[in-house]
């Protein structure tokens, strides 16, 4: 029983060091965009078709094509190539 403990508890650490080495996306007027992985379950994920930061037609989403984020017309996309304002990507954790 205590072996089966020390494992759930290894694995709740891996999974929480492995969430918190996630890269970020951070929009030109830095605003939080959502984690850099392809984990469809991660609720901050750009992936996640159902979470906030995944979700076609949530505003806050880089994978709205209609939203300010994600329409590649807008100053602040990440879409945008002509973008005034650079694009951050931020290498690890969160800001």
């Amino acid at each position: 029983m205590k072996l089966a403990a020390w494992i759930v508890t290894i694995l709740l650490i891996g999974a929480t060091v492995a969430e918190a080495q996630t890269p970020y996306i951070v929009s030109p007027d830095g605003r939080y965009l959502g984690n850099l992985n392809s984990n469809p379950y991660d609720p901050n994920s750009i992936s996640n078709p159902y979470g906030r930061y995944g979700n076609p037609y949530s505003p806050d989403s880089v994978n709205n094509p209609y939203g300010r984020y994600g329409n590649p017309y807008s100053p602040n996309s990440v879409t945008n190539p002509y973008a005034t304002s650079p694009r951050n990507i931020a290498p690890f954790g969160r800001f």
